[in-house]
């Protein structure tokens, strides 16, 4: 599962607010509501967002780990 809290707390450090992340920097508001319901997102965006934020993927996301047993 992943977790994108570290993005919301790296975007309020950096100034940068959903707003401009969908009007200045053309990321989809689909894309955001992705985020904020910790669905898949492509590595293509992550690294977006990390050259936006001046940031790491540590940064926006954690992976937790999945404790079902197969």
């Amino acid at each position: 599962m992943y977790n994108y809290s570290p993005l919301w707390e790296t975007m309020k450090d950096r100034g940068v607010t959903t707003y401009s992340l969908v009007n200045h920097y053309g990321i989809s508001s689909h894309l955001m509501s992705n985020l904020r319901h910790n669905k898949n997102v492509t590595v293509e965006t992550i690294h977006r967002l990390c050259n936006i934020l001046d940031c790491t993927p540590n940064d926006i996301l954690q992976i937790e780990k999945d404790n079902r047993k197969e």
